[in-house]
């Protein structure tokens, strides 16, 4: 039976059977070579109807206030979750304020957003859900909704053993989904591995650039994961208008900094930056090239590479190598067929 079938069964089960009568299955996640293993709340561990419930629930419209809107409307498979766009659009198509981030290896982020002002994926949902600019909902109109789903409900009993859809199984489900958004088996990934025959002598020269001291890349995109988890100024502008870490810190000293971004798949993730101000890598990596402008609080590690032109080319080379193409086809990442 293909796995598509085995999940139409699961759901058509679910909703023939009464909490006493189902039992849910507990899953694990298997996590790409290398990754550590991911830290699961106690509450919510990974399950198959847990998983299934999230990943209904997140391409679910009714989660917004007109039922145009889903967490998939800003975060697309095939670009890796993000969404093309400068700045994401809302509900009712009201612009938002900046670029939609990749959810790829959410499980391993210690905090969310890009200013890091929410701690954890469970509560990470009430910030969209509740934005005027996204989805412009309030969650006890949106669960009032999803009651009226009894598949939904038989779902919420056997996954969570609550009798209703609540905000506690809504956004637990969602980062139960979220947390098997895995993605580690880029070009890069199998060179690592042995496979040396996946990359050119191109990429290898960027590669190893990308690592050296010339170019320090890899002190702030560092890891298995491509960054550090902390928040840098990089002098995208003088003044700056979208305060970053600031908004949460309320510390002057954090004014435009913003989470250092994951690199993997950054190729299929344009454009770039908080506010998508750079449309190409090429855009990128000269702006680093150049070293940014001068700000109070930037990063005093970015300056001026002296990078050639084929150095340049070089590094772009790399960072395509850090594509995952069976991450951005998987197909259990979709919304279900119904």
């Amino acid at each position: 039976m293909s796995k598509w079938l085995v999940v139409i069964a699961v759901l058509f089960i679910v909703a023939c059977h009464s909490i006493g009568e189902w039992t849910d299955e507990k899953v694990t996640v298997r996590t790409p070579a290398g990754f550590p293993p991911i830290v699961y709340p106690k509450d919510n561990e990974p399950t198959k109807l847990r998983v299934q419930l999230g990943r209904i629930l997140f391409y679910d419209t009714r989660l917004s206030t007109d039922h145009s809107t889903n967490c998939g409307t800003c975060h697309i498979l095939s670009v890796a979750f993000t969404d093309g766009k400068e700045t994401s659009s809302g509900m009712a198509g009201f612009p938002g304020m900046r670029n939609a981030p990749t959810l790829a290896n959410i499980a391993y982020m210690p905090r969310l957003m890009m200013e890091g002002g929410v701690p954890t994926l469970e509560t990470q949902a009430l910030a969209p859900l509740h934005d005027t600019l996204e989805m412009g909902f309030n969650m006890m109109h949106a669960v009032h909704e999803l009651n009226k789903d009894e598949l939904l409900k038989s779902m919420a009993r056997a996954a969570y053993g609550r009798d209703t859809i609540d905000p506690y199984v809504v956004t637990r489900a969602l980062a139960a989904f979220q947390r098997t958004f895995l993605s580690g088996d880029s070009h890069y990934d199998r060179y690592r591995q042995g496979q040396l025959n996946l990359m050119t002598e191109q990429e290898v020269r960027g590669m190893n650039l990308f690592f050296s001291e010339k170019t320090k890349c890899s002190n702030c995109h560092s890891g298995i994961f491509f960054t550090d988890f902390d928040y840098h100024n990089i002098g995208l502008e003088t003044e700056s208008v979208d305060h970053g870490k600031e908004r949460a810190s309320h510390l002057a000293a954090d004014i435009g900094k913003f989470k250092t971004p994951t690199l993997r798949n950054i190729a299929l993730t344009a454009p770039y930056m908080h506010d998508g101000r750079f449309s190409s890598l090429e855009e990128v990596i000269a702006f680093y090239n150049n070293g940014g402008v001068p700000h109070d609080n930037k990063d005093e590690r970015i300056q001026p590479l002296q990078l050639s032109t084929e150095e340049q080319k070089d590094l772009i080379a790399f960072l395509g190598e850090l594509t995952d193409w069976n991450f951005v086809q998987n197909q259990q990442l979709l919304p279900l067929v119904k």
